[in-house]
């Protein structure tokens, strides 16, 4: 080559993997570059993008998807192409890839939950929440699961965001719910349950909860439901107040604030309850043929070597009588076929967004990672934001120094030849719009946003297929 990597007869050529909030952030960075002239192929497995905004959002938060019209303008942008329904390692492997792209950027998130390792837990009634998230957002992926929500009391553990969601969504009237573009089937399960008590379960305390102040003030407001508190949980110990005092993050404070106000409503007269209980782990979920309870054992805060505030037990035991069981105690990403990973965390290793040699712990040329995939599942969606402006200036960092080798095909149209010799029938971005008009239209009548399609045969029905 006689002009060097991105100019404007040999664009920096560059494939992105996961098409959720870092990966559209990611070529949002890329494609605005001045100075050098970016092309994007954006691959999924999916024939729809965006991730965890279509497969993870409550359907009852339809102002966080809205999130989803930048990205359609970063897909509007001349240099951007989709290629759903195309599954990394099946499709297309890492050294096909290669030989078609400079660089080649990993942002596949999370989307395995933690197990919390305890005797009972895969016993039917307990679920992991990402299943039943999944499930009630029309995701291909668990659309096959059935949930009975027969049971009059049910325990979700853990209290991130995600634990919020589906306490609410149980929690949440009918009438609410059948606004959203929650699938069908949800809604007639939903129509049926029999839930009365909800328990939220932390192992630490009010002041080092994960939820956001947005999501625990929406507890305290669901129709015909109580938040009800223990006074004990905000008596705030003295680690909660040096964790609160030092605590740069002011939502953590806002949180127990939220709280503490809350807790004088004490117990009313709802149909409902939301049994929100600190300082408490599952230690057994209680049972022979399904979940029958759930044994915790009760907690104090302690600090590590490290300074970390963690929750240790107490050995005082509690047997809690609940028929069902939702963990969301933490979630890791997926191993990718030729990419180093890191099974303990779930994460991809890099070093400030450039993958890591697994022995030698130095950066492989040309690959990358952003977002969960690259960090872990923190933050909210727009945390994946300078995350992925950090790796993006890597890649451009290291763009000039690009060696792909004498059997390189960076032409747009080789990778298409490719996925066609090889039976893929690749979706692309036309292709979603054209879905996404169909679901659209599905919902008018009922006056919703949407009514999903929850199968890839559906989807390329649409498309005439």
């Amino acid at each position: 080559m006689t002009e060097k990597i991105g100019s404007g007869a040999h664009p920096l050529r560059v494939a992105v993997i996961g098409s959720g909030p870092a990966g559209f952030y990611a070529i949002e960075a890329l494609l605005k570059q001045e100075d050098v002239k970016v092309e994007v192929d954006l691959f999924d497995r999916l024939p729809t993008p965006y991730g965890l905004v279509r497969g993870g959002v409550a359907p009852d938060h339809p102002k966080i998807k809205s999130v989803i019209k930048i990205y359609e303008r970063t897909a509007g942008r001349a240099g951007f192409r989709f290629f759903g329904n195309v599954t990394f390692g099946r499709d297309l492997t890492l050294d096909e890839i290669l030989r078609h792209y400079h660089q080649v950027l990993f942002t596949t998130g999370s989307d395995n939950d933690r197990h919390m390792g305890i005797p009972g837990e895969d016993l039917p009634g307990s679920f992991p929440a990402t299943i039943f998230v999944g499930w009630y957002n029309g995701h291909p992926d668990y659309t096959h699961y059935t949930f009975d929500l027969s049971a009059e009391r049910v325990a979700v553990i853990g209290i991130g965001n995600v634990a919020m969601d589906v306490v609410r969504i149980l929690a949440q009237p009918l009438a609410e719910l059948e606004k959203t573009d929650i699938t069908d089937y949800a809604l007639e399960v939903l129509r049926t349950s029999r839930v009365k008590e909800i328990y939220l379960i932390g192992r630490r305390g009010p002041a080092q909860a994960a939820f956001t102040n947005p999501e625990i003030r929406e507890l305290t407001k669901i129709e015909g439901v109580d938040l009800v508190l223990r006074p004990e949980d905000l008596d705030l110990d003295d680690l909660s107040r040096e964790f609160l005092a030092n605590c740069k993050d002011p939502t953590f404070k806002r949180n127990v604030e939220i709280l503490t106000k809350h807790l004088a409503q004490g117990e009313s007269t709802q149909p409902k309850k939301i049994r929100a209980r600190f300082f408490e782990s599952p230690v057994e979920v209680l049972g022979r043929d399904r979940v029958e309870g759930l044994r915790l054992e009760k907690n104090e805060l302690v600090k590590d070597e490290s300074g970390t505030v963690r929750a240790r037990g107490t050995g005082v035991f509690e047997d809690l009588p609940v028929d069902m069981v939702f963990r969301s105690v933490g979630y890791k990403g997926t191993a990718l076929p030729g990419v180093p990973f890191e099974d303990r965390w779930g994460t991809i290793p890099n070093e400030a967004g450039r993958v890591l040699d697994a022995e030698t712990n130095t950066p492989l040329p040309r690959l990358y990672a952003a977002g969960w995939i690259k960090r872990g599942p923190s933050g909210v969606i727009g945390t994946n934001k300078a995350d992925a402006i950090e790796s993006v200036n890597k890649m451009l960092e290291d763009a000039p120094a690009v060696a792909p080798g004498d059997d390189f095909h960076p032409e747009p149209g080789a990778i298409e030849e490719l996925l066609k010799s090889k039976g893929v029938r690749a979706v692309t971005y036309a292709d979603w719009k054209k879905i996404d008009a169909a679901e659209v239209e599905r919902g008018a009548p009922a006056g919703r946003p949407r009514v999903k399609f929850t199968a890839i045969e559906e989807m390329l029905k649409v498309l005439g297929e």
